[in-house]
């Protein structure tokens, strides 16, 4: 209900709620502002049709403009005191962020918070939210669920264990050699690349290898016949040192922000580049004369896990805004330059299909202002499960989607640029315990390396399971913080994790670390970054 005539109207709220008494309809949740009332209809309580609902409307309209959202659901936290862990929860309300909420309440008693969402996302987001907010009990604390017990629903299905669990003995024997270990699984790497080599739609995939840039890694990806995507131009030499005779044009060279001899570099050098600013066009035109470019998109909207991983949207540096594409045929033109590719990134770590469907369908409008495009790179960020037992991207569901792009793309091919899909759950850091201490409540678990080997905890707060590898399948039975030797405050690796009681040379297991660990590591405080190996 939306009227400007409402802001300081004594009575509204109860002229409008006499309508919803004479159609016997009870409101359920409640919103309002300076000239909005959202209302949610308690359902539960009242036999409610589609014409009910119109003539309350049409009530309604004698008092303000009126819209029916319908085929809506609602997502409740229930707790107790939920204003006092409000910056606790934070994070979980990350899943919401690629949703369309219609509103928003807070219980009066302070139990609840509920979300109204899309009916059709509901039961994701409930699962996802389950995920990441309840513990799972090892020793069936609850029991079998309702379902299970009435003979309704279908049984959960049986995930794979890790990799590690199998190779624990190697891994044990590794980390006895060092106090931290980076560890790359091979069958894991070439599992994940056969799954996007699976992928029907896509013509190109380039490994994106800023997310794990190791020697052998890339000699795994060029035998698994995928291209590979570059940022920088350390990274452009690490691949001619590697794969020297790699075809140039399988190499996507990608700067960010970059001087003009990085441009002029990249061209000597055969490989495709990408203009992500039109700052070079205008200012070094001469660079990008008879060149043919890609250019890289800025779709308007950021996904991810983190906002520091979301590169699409005002707040990110990344692309060429939408409202600049008149003038970036402009320049192109003026310059001699031909645009034959299409590219957009909107984030890291997204697990659902329908965001690259998005990103798709804004490239593919672009084809009229820009007819000589032959490439669609629609992006990586194919995310994969932070934690054990959670499910991961539907990959069915994503080859469906890159199929509905790939037949708007008219002939022209279409490319994918994963990084940390392809070795994310390939990597996990080892660490051998150095020190427990306890200080009042909180038990610290210390192991040999810390931030400067993963920095991704202190830096996006991302979570990352952690074993003891050497206990193995003991009982938890202490709720522990694993913290690093960095003079930091920040340098945990994990806060709150319950797990056997750790002796010295124990050795933790920290998964999901094959992306962003050691490619993102430093020497801080002349610590050495933990050595990596491939089994």
């Amino acid at each position: 209900m939306e009227s400007m005539e409402m802001w300081h109207q004594v009575g509204f709220l109860a002229d409008a709620f006499d309508c919803f008494r004479e159609h016997g309809i009870s409101v359920d949740l409640i919103s309002t502002s300076e000239s909005n009332v959202t209302v949610s209809i308690d359902t539960a309580q009242n036999v409610t049709n589609r014409a009910a609902i119109e003539a309350l409307a049409d009530d309604l309209r004698k008092l303000c403009k009126v819209a029916i959202i319908s085929d809506c659901a609602a997502i409740t936290l229930v707790g107790q005191r939920i204003r006092t862990i409000l910056h606790e929860i934070a994070p979980v309300l990350e899943v919401f962020q690629e949703q369309q909420v219609h509103l928003v309440t807070q219980a009066a008693n302070d139990l609840n918070l509920t979300f109204v969402v899309n009916s059709e996302h509901a039961y994701r987001l409930v699962q996802h939210l389950h995920g990441l907010l309840v513990d799972k009990f090892a020793g069936g604390v609850f029991g079998e669920t309702w379902e299970r017990l009435s003979g309704g629903g279908a049984p959960a299905k049986t995930l794979p264990k890790p990799w590690w669990v199998k190779k624990k003995a190697q891994l044990l024997e590794i980390g006895a050699e060092r106090d931290a270990t980076y560890v790359y699984d091979r069958e894991s790497i070439e599992k994940a690349i056969g799954a996007l080599r699976a992928l029907k739609a896509v013509d190109a995939v380039f490994y994106a290898m800023k997310a794990n840039p190791h020697r052998e890694i890339l000699k795994l990806v060029h035998a698994g016949g995928l291209n590979i995507e570059c940022v920088s131009p350390g990274e452009l030499a690490r691949v001619r040192e590697v794969l020297p005779d790699l075809d140039r044009k399988r190499i996507l060279y990608t700067p960010n922000f970059a001087p003009r001899t990085e441009y002029e570099q990249a061209f000597e050098q055969g490989v495709w580049v990408t203009l992500d600013n039109l700052f070079p066009l205008r200012h070094w035109a001469k660079t990008f004369k008879g060149k043919e470019i890609f250019v890289r998109i800025d779709t308007g909207q950021g996904r991810g896990h983190h906002e520091h991983v979301r590169t699409a949207g005002v707040h990110s540096k990344f692309g060429i805004p939408l409202f600049e594409i008149d003038e970036l045929v402009e320049l192109a033109k003026k310059a001699g330059a031909r645009v034959v590719g299409l590219h957009a990134h909107t984030g890291s770590g997204v697990l659902a299909a329908s965001a690259w469907l998005d990103t798709g369908r804004q490239l593919l409008k672009l084809l009229e202002p820009l007819p000589e495009v032959r490439y669609i790179d629609v992006g990586g960020g194919l995310g994969v499960p932070e934690k054990m037992g959670q499910p991961g991207l539907d990959m069915e569901a994503l080859d469906a989607v890159l199929t509905e792009i790939k037949q708007g793309c008219g002939g022209r091919s279409l490319f994918l640029e994963p990084g940390r899909f392809v070795v994310a759950q390939a990597g996990v850091l080892i660490a051998r315990v150095t020190q427990t201490k306890g200080k009042g409540d909180v038990q610290y678990v210390g192991v040999g390396t810390g931030m400067n080997s993963l920095i991704r905890p202190a830096l996006y707060g991302a979570y990352h399971d952690i074993v003891n590898l050497t206990r193995l399948g003991k009982p938890a039975t202490e709720l522990v913080t694993v913290v690093g030797p960095i003079c930091e405050t920040g340098d945990r690796l994990g806060s709150d994790r319950l797990m056997p009681a750790a002796k010295e040379n124990d050795v933790l297991l920290i998964a999901n670390a094959g992306a962003y660990g050691h490619a993102m590591s430093s020497n801080y405080n002349l610590r050495e970054p933990a050595h990596e190996v491939l089994i």
